[in-house]
């Protein structure tokens, strides 16, 4: 049967929030969020969790009504997801910090390492280096925030939003500090060391930056469709015929590429972090991908090529 009506029932309580009756049988799930937020304006679309099972996933905006497993009326369940905030938002915030908390100590701030002439200037060239390659790395996130990335999901619960930054602007000061505190000690194996490093660090930088181009190019259309991403003309997407995530790839490959060069402990111990969050969601993309595309190629890993 088509279904003309929409039950919308609380998924705790089960108590009815309302009753949409003469419902499109074509009519999207986006559609249906914002009949329910015209009845309760505090609960706006971004806001809504609507799910067919209390305890299922959220469905999609784009499914249509006609096309999921329900009868005539159709019963499906809310949840309040809380406040929310733009994924653009969230990025800038995330990666403005940084940027700036690093040069406090970059700077020789005197409320950071004391008034003391010697603490006043480094005299390690890749101290100066490292400051430039850690604020490359985050005007490319800005830049690539505003000008590339497409979300799927349009935002993210507010309260989200201090645990990431803690993350974020936490890690920034404790590597800043100790790459430019005054008893810093530079690379030891010297300008080998710290060229390699560098000339690593920025063929990952232009490998992250070329496949979020090409996962942008996907959706140039505005679409949230998911497809398969594949290699295109540019040779830092050829990742792509090994591995789902190559951005994450070449994002670990940038902190270890910066752990090379400034040969610190903390920003070691980032990199590791980085690294097992970064697999733990390209594990998630990957079964993502399985699970929805039959013809995926079946060859490829998450992360690391033929290993991971």
């Amino acid at each position: 049967f088509v279904s003309s009506q929409v039950e919308i029932l609380d998924w705790e309580t089960k108590k009815q929030l309302c009753f949409l009756d003469k419902v499109e049988p074509n009519a999207t799930i986006k559609e249906i969020r914002l009949m329910f937020h015209k009845l309760y304006p505090r609960w706006y679309p971004a806001r809504q969790s609507i799910k067919l099972d209390p305890k299922g996933k959220s469905l999609r905006d784009e499914e249509i009504l006609q096309h999921l497993p329900v009868g005539t009326t159709a019963t499906l369940y809310f949840k309040d997801l809380g406040p929310q905030i733009g994924w653009t938002t969230v990025f800038l915030i995330e990666y403005t910090g940084p940027l700036f908390i690093y040069f406090l100590f970059y700077f020789r701030m005197t409320f950071v390492y004391g008034l003391d002439e010697r603490f006043t200037s480094s005299p390690h060239p890749v101290v100066n280096l490292a400051c430039i390659c850690h604020s490359f790395h985050y005007i490319k996130r800005l830049i690539e925030t505003v000008f590339v990335h497409r979300f799927s999901r349009g935002t993210m619960p507010l309260r989200n939003i201090v645990k990431n930054c803690l993350y974020y602007w936490g890690f920034a000061a404790w590597l800043a500090y100790y790459i430019n505190h005054p008893l810093y000690t530079p690379p030891s194996y010297g300008k080998k060391q710290i060229n390699f490093a560098v000339i690593m660090f920025l063929l990952c930088e232009a490998g992250n930056f070329s496949i979020h181009v090409a996962l942008s190019d996907l959706r140039r259309n505005g679409s949230k469709t998911r497809k398969i991403p594949y290699p295109t003309k540019n040779p830092f997407t050829w990742l792509f015929f090994f591995v789902s995530c190559p951005n994450y790839t070449y994002e670990v490959g940038t902190w270890i590429s910066f752990t090379i060069m400034t040969q610190c402990v903390p920003v070691g111990l980032f990199t590791l972090l980085c690294f097992i969050q970064m697999t733990i969601w390209a594990k998630d993309k990957h079964c993502t991908y399985l699970r929805e595309f039959k013809d995926y190629p079946s060859h490829r890993m998450p992360i690391i090529p033929f290993l991971l």
